[in-house]
């Protein structure tokens, strides 16, 4: 994809889309405000550099032609996210004011099998030409804006959720939005 406007607009409508990292932002955005979840979006560009860079320069075309290595990574990823789930929902129960809903090593490893990152590196980021290095540059300043965003939106959303009373419910409405994806990610390849 090498149109700069169709680049950008792609990028920022797959970047934008709900998805297990934009949800692990928000819900810390919701829970401990704007700055204390900036340091996240260094694990979520570490996870997109890795992801892409590997699938995009490596093993693309072998996770193309072999179906089952496709479905043994949903699985694995799917696992994780019932994983991040679960622990999500525990935080629904802390009462320690000062621990962090979600830590920069899980928004780095949610993000680095973030399926997204495929779409990136074998659809989006345009490898085959030799300025692909800037296309990535450009991908990553477009994730610090969406990831500002979706920080951003979170923090909105918990405010008038302690405003209500009920600042509780939002690691357990993150930990529903991550447990919702991992069974999509899951069961979507066996109901083709």
């Amino acid at each position: 994809m090498t149109d700069p406007t169709l680049f950008i607009l792609t990028v920022l409508f797959i970047l934008g889309t709900p998805g297990p990292t934009n949800t692990l932002l928000a819900t810390s955005g919701a829970t401990v405000g704007i700055g204390r979840s900036l340091p996240l979006m260094i694990g979520e560009s570490a996870g997109y550099l890795i992801s892409i860079l590997a699938i995009g320069l490596l093993i693309g075309p072998f996770i193309a032609g072999v179906p089952a290595v496709a479905m043994a990574l949903r699985l694995m990823v799917g696992a994780y996210l019932f994983w991040l789930a679960y622990r999500l929902w525990q935080r629904g129960e802390v009462t320690d004011a000062n621990a962090l809903p979600v830590t920069t090593r899980q928004v780095f490893v949610t993000t680095l099998l973030n399926p997204k990152a495929i779409i990136f590196a074998l659809g989006v980021i345009p490898f085959a030409t030799p300025s692909w290095p800037a296309y990535l540059l450009g991908f990553l300043a477009m994730l610090v804006t969406v990831a500002v965003a979706w920080i951003s939106i979170g923090a909105l959303i918990g405010r008038a959720a302690a405003a209500a009373g009920q600042a509780r419910l939002v690691p357990r409405i993150g930990a529903a939005a991550v447990g919702t994806f991992a069974v999509i990610l899951v069961v979507s390849p066996l109901l083709r």
